[in-house]
């Protein structure tokens, strides 16, 4: 199962805010056996947002959109996700009532925040912005705390086949130029594991993390024992 992901907003594009709920939602999302292949963050805007969603929602069984769900002239989410679909907005009824009385102190404000793309279903969840499903396009608020809160609670419904596990390892004072034939080696041996390797370079010499994933339990098991005896040669 495939998923992409998009986060929505200025802020991350020009490296104002840290992109923390790309992060998040991959890991979460490989947690429930769903290999992300696209992470990307657009600008509020309009066209960008309907080109990104009409591109790469028909190649995976899910898109995570987060961002742009409030009621600043930036936040467009809600009417660019209607025209990636060619569809109007409509208020949902239940939903508004709901905001309304939620927010009682500036309910037209809120109230505003109900009228979703023809055909969306509202996503529950949290207490600020409401979040909504059109398609296989899951839309969710921007905010770290109530996007989490609002992936968890449908977590259940987006999970695949079988969780992606891992295997790591941290080796100091080596580089990936002295392990190459074993990171070649375990990627022939066993093509349903991937196999990464994250090097860095601190003041006292290299290092660098051997990192397999998959969703076959056995594959992994293999892999990892090949792996592991072979780097341990390098300790």
């Amino acid at each position: 199962m495939l998923a992409a992901i998009l986060t929505i907003g200025n802020e991350l594009v020009s490296g104002d805010v840290e992109n923390t709920n790309g992060s998040w939602l991959a890991r979460r999302l490989e947690e429930l056996g769903v290999r992300v292949v696209l992470t990307a963050a657009v600008p509020d805007e309009l066209e960008r947002i309907v080109v990104f969603v009409r591109r790469e929602a028909p190649l995976v069984d899910h898109l995570i959109v987060t961002g742009g769900l409030g009621g600043t002239p930036d936040d467009i989410t809600r009417e660019a996700l209607a025209a990636a679909f060619g569809v109007g907005q409509r208020v949902v009824p239940e939903l508004e009532a709901e905001l309304r009385a939620r927010f009682p102190h500036d309910p037209d404000y809120f109230g505003r925040w109900a009228a979703l793309p023809e055909g969306a279903v509202p996503l529950g969840g949290t207490s600020g912005a409401p979040g909504f499903r059109i398609a296989n396009v899951w839309v969710l608020p921007g905010l770290p705390d109530e996007m989490r809160l609002m992936f968890d609670r449908h977590a259940d419904e987006l999970r695949g086949p079988a969780p992606i596990a891992s295997w790591r390892r941290h080796l100091r004072g080596i580089s990936e130029r002295q392990i190459i034939h074993a990171l070649v080696q375990a990627t022939e041996r066993w093509p349903t594991v991937l196999v990464g390797s994250y090097p860095s370079f601190p003041p006292e010499g290299p290092e660098v993390e051997v990192v397999l994933k998959s969703s076959d339990p056995a594959a992994l098991e293999e892999a990892a024992a090949y792996m592991a005896a072979t780097l341990d040669e390098w300790r």
